[in-house]
């Protein structure tokens, strides 16, 4: 352009004239085809060029418009014809040489793993998402998988030990390996440890063998009670007791293992007044040998118990503190062995139907009389363990402060094959494919993916939550999503999954894309969803999932699922949780198993990562919503028909509130189908709107230290709506524990959640519906 506007001016050099200089450069703000316009001088640009000043004789130029104007027609004919050649030329080249300007851009020196200029969205080039399902299918092989696991495969590898700090360094070196940003994560934690006598338990007098097993965060006291047998240590075991008019208060609590988490069973007993519990695992239940010891923990919670709400870095004092969730009584794992040598023995009522379907020997399964008396010491010993949270990450090249992450634990109490082993093999080889996938493949992931290998997941997913704790303030409104690897593979004949109900469409069109690992001509949405796949394959998410803290403290949307036994459960928490165990719980189709969970994760991450939109669908909470509205309504109707509940508590707001969600999630849907949905702008505005959902429904008026677990349809606590309708159920039978004051407070509360979660939803201010 400079050239041909050189040119020009020496032909035309006479009169001062202005020109208009056009100069394309790529806008890094989004537009490459910038325009700058810029009012010069012909006679200034052509002084200076040839060195002259104000003085120049213009009479002495050969181009002085006084001699052009005696050439004749036919001599300006032609530099007319000249100029209009010379201008179309010096323009093509300038318009091309920007192109390749702005293809050299794009295409180079855009580093999968650092900082990236900004580029027009138009212009990130990705492939379609056939392609990205079709590669991942071939990149993610069981050889790689087999040689993960053979590598990660450790005997010894306890939270903060040296071998669990030996895989942390491997996963580190493989990170890198794949030239991925990696960091680490240094928490200082306390947990249990067996102290220098092992707990022991004694029956009528005697001690009953002994066993190495133990729960961490077990009060650590000597206590005897008379033994009380309560099938699984369920809410609705010890209301089965009551109805028979027994007393749980003093009593040595006898459970078995299963159903649910070691913590709820203690915490169910503890608040009955029970002296101490005995948990083991009965045959029925658990093909292990007799002598095989439990372990586990008890803290109703997750993280270190001893900094609640808040993270354990070792450079921040903090006040002597611990967690409502620590259990005020001893709790104890116990073996086959002297689980059959006590309740063989037990005398009292007979169980209620039911209870007496176990298989240990010779045990008729009675409850147990007054002159059962067992003594239990636990002599655990509280110190603090240096822990490390591993992390590498894939910037996205559009939105790369936006994620998800894939975290799977990495210690285990004994081998740990399938509690973390599979878990960290698959985090590794998702890891390895999808950087594959952008070095030799084109895939430009439009949001970042970190990969996060957890220490200390034993003792409550300590590792995992005091990194959310830590970081919970620049999580927010960033991290979109979590992905547990965790127990990912106990077994073949049964695909559970619990998730956030944002992602149900999402796994459920997933798992119509993953062939079956047991009949590959089904998919696994065939093979196990049924008639109604809610039914046959999500269930509760509850304190058990390494998903839960996520989901329900900081209000990520979160998924875990599991290829599982439908008739003995693992044995997690044992030493026989080995290859070959998994082996035969899985009919020798673990590396099957593992590349078709593999899969799933893998579908899940790139479509939460490729499309514009976030693949998370907020209508599913109205039904969730209305769920609990209803039951609410009718249990405060029934209430205030018996008298029990005043008839000023009213239902108005809470619908309102409901009414609200609804409409913002109408109101959104209805939003995307009428948006250009290539503009990103908009597309990261309605992003915002579905990634405030969840963080919205944790409620703001609870204590993280007093309860950890705000979300107020998932969590648990007073202030969920799950509570409120125990609550009412309390005042309707006129309980001791009802208290209507406390009721009314907690359903104003939760009201106002749910609306502000709908203001959050409907965007700004002035699309807020503030009738409430």
């Amino acid at each position: 352009m400079d050239q041909a506007r050189t040119t020009i001016s020496k032909i035309f050099n006479g009169e001062p004239r202005s020109y208009t200089r056009f100069n394309l450069t790529q806008n890094m703000e989004g537009d490459n085809s910038h325009v700058e316009m810029k009012l010069s001088s012909d006679m200034d640009d052509e002084v200076d060029a040839n060195g002259g000043g104000e003085n120049t004789n213009q009479h002495n130029h050969p181009y002085y418009p006084s001699k052009l104007n005696q050439r004749s027609p036919k001599t300006i004919c032609g530099f007319v014809i000249g100029i209009l050649f010379l201008f179309i030329i010096g323009y093509l080249i300038g318009y091309l040489s920007n192109r390749n300007t702005d293809k050299t851009e794009i295409k180079s020196n855009c580093p999968v793993f650092n900082e990236i200029a900004p580029v027009r969205a138009e212009a990130v080039y990705s492939l379609d998402w056939s392609d990205l399902r079709a590669l991942l299918k071939k990149k993610l092989t069981t050889l790689n998988i087999n040689t993960n696991l053979r590598e990660f495969s450790s005997a010894s590898h306890q939270a903060g030990s040296t071998g669990d700090e030996a895989l942390a360094n491997k996963i580190m070196g493989k990170f890198k390996t794949f030239g991925m940003s990696t960091w680490t994560d240094e928490h200082y934690v306390k947990i249990h440890e067996p102290g220098s006598s092992n707990n022991r338990v004694l029956f009528r007098g005697n001690v009953v063998e002994t066993t190495e097993g133990y729960l961490a965060y077990s009060a650590i006291k000597t206590v005897q009670g008379a033994a009380l047998y309560a099938h699984y240590g369920r809410a609705e075991d010890f209301r089965r007791l009551q109805d028979r008019n027994i007393d749980v208060n003093g009593k040595v609590v006898l459970v078995r293992a299963g159903l649910l988490s070691f913590a709820e069973k203690v915490a169910n007993a503890a608040s009955l007044n029970a002296s101490a519990v005995l948990i083991y695992p009965d045959p029925v239940n658990y093909s292990i040998k007799e002598d095989t010891a439990l372990f586990g923990h008890v803290h109703l919670g997750t993280g270190d118990p001893y900094t609640p709400g808040f993270p354990s870095f070792n450079h921040t004092q903090f006040p002597p503190a611990q967690s409502s969730g620590l259990p005020s009584i001893p709790a104890q794992t116990i073996t086959i062995k002297q689980a059959t040598a006590i309740m063989s023995k037990l005398g009292g009522r007979t169980s209620p139907d039911g209870w007496s379907d176990g298989m240990l020997r010779d045990t008729m399964y009675s409850l147990g009389d007054e002159g059962d008396i067992i003594t239990v010491e636990v002599n655990n010993v509280l110190i603090q363990k240096k822990i490390h949270n591993v992390f590498g990450v894939i910037k996205g090249y559009m939105d790369a402060d936006r994620y998800i992450v894939i975290g799977a634990q990495r210690d285990a109490w004994g081998p740990g094959y399938a509690r973390s082993t599979v878990g960290t093999s698959l985090l590794v080889e998702l890891a390895r494919t999808i950087t594959d996938m952008i070095k030799n493949d084109g895939f430009k992931p439009k949001r970042s993916i970190v990969f996060a290998s957890w220490s200390a997941g034993e003792f409550g997913s300590v590792g995992a939550t005091e990194w959310l704790e830590g970081y919970l303030t620049s999580l927010n409104m960033k991290m979109f999503s979590y992905i547990s690897l965790d127990e990912v593979i106990s077994g073949f004949d049964s695909f559970k999954a619990t998730a956030s109900p944002l992602l149900y469409e999402l796994l459920e069109s997933t798992m119509k894309q993953v062939s079956s690992p047991v009949d590959a001509t089904k998919s696994l949405h065939e093979q196990f969803a049924g008639s109604n796949w809610e039914k046959s394959v999500m269930e509760p998410m509850g304190l058990s999932h390494s998903a839960y803290p996520f989901q329900t403290f900081s209000g990520i949307p979160s998924i875990s699922f599991r290829f599982t036994s439908s008739s003995k459960s693992y044995p997690f928490g044992t030493i026989e949780d080995t290859d070959q165990t998994l082996e035969r719980y899985t009919s020798y189709n673990t590396l099957k198993l593992a590349k078709t969970a593999g899969e799933v994760v893998g579908l899940v991450t790139l479509r939460l990562v490729h499309d514009h939109l976030l693949k998370l669908n907020v209508a599913k909470y109205t039904s969730v919503i209305r769920s609990y509205v209803s039951q609410i309504r009718s249990k405060v109707e029934s209430c205030q028909t018996s008298g029990r509940l005043p008839s000023t508590v009213t239902m108005q707001w809470l619908l309102s509130a409901q009414g609200s969600y609804d409409r913002a999630a109408s109101a959104l849907i209805s939003a995307i189908r009428n948006s250009d949905l290539d503009d990103m702008e908009q597309c990261r505005i309605i992003n915002n709107r579905i990634m405030r959902v969840e963080g919205s429904l944790l409620s703001p008026y609870v204590s993280p230290r007093e309860s950890l677990f705000r979300h107020i349809l998932l969590g648990s606590g007073s202030h969920t709506l799950a509570a409120l309708v125990d609550h009412l159920e309390a005042i309707k039978g006129g309980h001791e524990s009802a208290d209507i004051d406390q009721f009314k407070n907690q359903f104003a509360l939760a009201t106002w959640t749910i609306q502000g979660c709908a203001n959050a939803l409907a965007g700004e201010v002035w699309d807020m519906d503030n009738e409430i």
